[in-house]
């Protein structure tokens, strides 16, 4: 098939190319799904992949024998409906399965120097990489190259590296379970920790707030806890473009009686009203409304917000003692009270108001709400997790649920949502520079060899070794990272200084252009495809935003004959590396070709070193898998130091916005997953055409004097004074909070400074940035 079999003309446009970037801006909606969903989900997978493919694919989709979805990490109901996928599961299913491929002429035809013009919607649109290519020293271009070749390259140059810390391990979250275990495998074995992932772009705020509050930083609900909350508060989170499936539960919640909140400093059309396209009413009537309560907060103040509900609750109970919070919990299972409720006593009511934008009225009704509530979830993303103070916002939140005991109960709990499909799995398997000493400690009695101590660099420090020559080789095991970090230049020029650079990959992105002296691309298998093995074919599995872990099987026959596994090219980088050393040795006693023959011996592997997977393959092997056990969530037992959850003291410290300027966020198109574009456009927004604009409010235009459809440049204004610049933007009037602005991710990264990170966690701050507005 060739390429101009799958595109129409408006789709091959370079987005990157101002002259024909022409963003149209109409009314936002205000309701999701319906009809309009399914003809966005199926037209193009039809269009794209025919009918027999699609059917396949879409039918067997996060079905109990069939793969699971690689866009985002929304758990899976033990009752599944036939069509059991949203429109941009739908999407992510069309981008990877595609039968275009990248021709070996392309290489020729497209040095560096031209893939560096190309947007990431052009990148993806060329296909599917089906085969290793290769990008010499002193080279502007890529090369077919054989497999033992491209092995061969890696074996000697890491080998050749000074230190195993001057290599770094990058991980994005769609890698399988077993992938992610062999991949921090060879990194331990080779000899460093340095194995940054997303995860630390996104939900590291969460690990680390959850993880000193209870003592795990994962989610403290199940799938069916939706179905049994009388209260779920929605907070930094657009659920119905980043995980559509979770408009379903919210659906069933509110039939079955719970009242929904959302907080957000813009209107997203999936927190108002869902028309769920497999009923009658979704089809044809008005849908479900979602959100009973909708508190337009302004960026940044989450953290007040909470703090004042927690205030007004405590209130209410010395108003009627005994009657508001849950001492006997609270006695047996937390520490904290007194230290908070202290603290909380001299929160000052106008800077909460001014922090939040809110009246005093909303807050009120909010925090009746939640003392009329039995059993409350609050929800999260990284409307939360990518601010400065992420960490002690999400406190708060761990704060406001222990108080009337929303932890370890049914109904009720935290929530994090994550935004990508096994990221919460990699981290289970190891893929962290800082995992704990009891999981290197059975990794070491596992396999005989001396493992790492010392901790290796995040996504950040990453970059920043790789800008100072610390780094001088990376490894991506999937992912984007030039596209998804901060402070785009500077990881450019940074990643442009290094040695070497390996993307294990199926679809070409921005990181494939912005490489060091030397560059792979080993292209792999999607989730969709069957993994043939010497012992037959393979599973694999992943581990969804609740802790349940399950199996993923492809359905089709690969794209290309020539392609491999993750597990099959990080097994043999292993080797092949690991053979490399001087003394021509495998320094370790790992069978790799055991490991690549047949994923039960990396499961049982797993069964022995990761907790909560003893058994892996027997137990993975059920219809619907396993939960992870969590102390938190099944008993009540909290794994912190003193075994007891923390109320924590946290000082409100709220964004400072100087006159003639706004508080800027980062946000997704509804036509996007992560750094993957389909379409230049956000339906649900109302904008077509384009993705160069920014999102003000009509009051913020006209006080700036601005008007709706100006083309200004957006300038970030940090403290090191340095002048970044996002040119040529189209200002859209729009209804976000007062005071707040938005532009889309990636292509704002270029505002944040690599410095800029939330505390403790060193995840990019690309929420509440302070910018100004000049005409262009």
């Amino acid at each position: 098939m060739s390429r101009d079999d799958t595109r129409d003309t408006d789709d091959t446009r370079d987005t990157r190319a101002r002259t024909t970037d022409e963003p149209r801006a109409g009314d936002p909606k205000d309701w999701a799904a319906g009809i309009p969903g399914i003809a966005h989900a199926v037209v193009p997978a039809l269009r794209g992949m025919g009918a027999v493919r699609t059917a396949r694919l879409l039918l067997s989709m996060n079905h109990k024998d069939g793969f699971d979805c690689m866009s985002c990490a929304w758990p899976d109901p033990d009752r599944r409906k036939p069509a059991e996928f949203c429109e941009n599961g739908a999407k992510a299913v069309t981008w990877e399965a595609t039968p275009l491929v990248v021709p070996s002429t392309f290489w020729a035809e497209h040095p560096i120097e031209d893939l560096l013009t190309r947007s990431e919607h052009w990148l993806g649109l060329q296909g599917r990489l089906v085969e290793p290519v290769h990008k010499a020293a002193g080279s502007d271009r890529y090369e077919p190259i054989s497999w033992d070749r491209a092995f061969a390259i890696v074996g000697d140059r890491l080998a050749g590296l000074d230190s195993p810390d001057e290599a770094a391990f990058y991980t994005s979250g769609r890698a399988s379970n077993e992938a992610a275990f062999v991949y921090q495998l060879f990194a331990r074995a080779f000899g460093t920790n340095n194995l940054p992932d997303c995860s630390n772009m996104c939900h590291e705020s969460t690990g680390a707030a959850l993880g000193e509050s209870i003592g795990v930083g994962k989610a403290t609900i199940t799938y069916d806890d939706f179905g049994q909350a009388d209260l779920i508060v929605i907070m930094g989170q657009n659920p119905g473009t980043n995980h559509p499936r979770m408009l379903t539960a919210l659906e069933e919640a509110k039939q079955n009686g719970a009242s929904i909140v959302a907080v957000n400093p813009l209107p997203e059309a999936g927190l108002m009203r869902y028309k769920n396209p497999q009923t009658v009413r979704g089809l044809v009537g008005r849908g479900t409304r979602l959100a009973d309560q909708f508190l337009q907060i302004r960026l940044g103040g989450d953290m007040a917000l909470l703090q004042a509900v927690s205030k007004r609750v405590l209130a209410a109970e010395a108003a009627a003692p005994g009657t508001v919070l849950d001492h006997a919990f609270l006695a047996e299972h937390t520490s904290g009270l007194d230290e908070l409720r202290a603290h909380l006593a001299d929160l000052d009511e106008d800077a909460v108001l001014a922090a939040t934008g809110l009246t005093g009225a909303e807050i009120d009704e909010l925090a009746d709400r939640y003392v009329r509530a039995e059993r409350v979830i609050i929800t999260w993303a990284m409307g939360l997790t990518q601010h400065t103070k992420a960490v002690p916002t999400i406190k708060e939140i761990v704060n406001l649920l222990l108080l009337r005991g929303n932890i370890g109960k049914p109904g009720a709990g935290a929530s994090p949502i994550r935004g990508h499909s096994n990221v919460q799995g990699d981290r289970t398997m190891g893929i962290w520079e800082q995992m704990p000493d009891s999981f290197l400690d059975a990794l070491e009695a596992e396999f005989g060899f001396a493992v790492p101590r010392e901790h290796g660099v995040d996504a950040v420090g990453a970059v920043r070794a790789m800008a100072e020559g610390r780094v001088r080789a990376l490894v991506a095991l999937g992912g984007n990272l030039v596209g998804a970090i901060s402070d785009t230049g500077a990881a450019e020029a940074a990643v442009r200084r290094t040695d070497l650079t390996v993307q294990i990959s199926t679809k070409l992105n921005r990181s494939h252009a912005v490489v060091g002296r030397e560059a792979l691309i080993l292209p792999t298998l999607g989730r969709t495809e069957i993994d043939r093995q010497a012992s037959g074919e393979q599973f694999v599995s992943v581990e969804d935003t609740v802790c349940a872990v399950h199996a993923s099987r492809g359905k089709v026959e690969p794209v290309g004959p020539g392609l491999l596994s993750e597990v099959s090219i990080v097994t043999r980088m292993a080797h092949a590396v690991l053979a490399a050393r001087a003394d021509g040795a495998v320094p370790v006693p790992v069978d790799w070709a055991a490991l690549e023959r047949d994923y039960d011996a990396i499961r049982e592997h797993i069964s022995r070193v990761v907790p909560g997977c003893e058994d892996y393959n027997a137990k993975i092997r059920r219809v619907s898998g396993f939960l992870l056990p969590h102390g938190p969530r099944d008993s009540r037992t909290f794994p912190t130091p003193d075994g007891l959850a923390h109320l924590t003291v946290n000082e409100l410290a709220p964004v400072e916005c100087p006159p003639g300027r706004l508080l800027l966020q980062t946000i997704r198109a509804h036509d996007q997953f992560n750094t993957t574009i389909y379409r230049r456009d956000d339906r649900y927004r109302g904008i077509k055409g384009g993705r160069d604009v920014v999102l003000v409010n009509p009051d913020d235009v006209v006080g700036l004097g601005l008007a709706d459809g100006a083309t200004v440049d957006v300038h970030s204004e940090f403290s090191d004074g340095v002048d970044r610049v996002l040119p040529g933007m189209r200002v859209v009037a729009y209804p976000t909070a007062r005071g707040c602005a938005a532009a889309y991710f990636p292509e704002a990264n270029v505002l944040v400074p690599l410095g800029a990170t939330a505390e403790q966690s060193n995840t990019p701050v690309s929420k509440a940035v302070v910018v100004r507005l000049e005409p262009a």
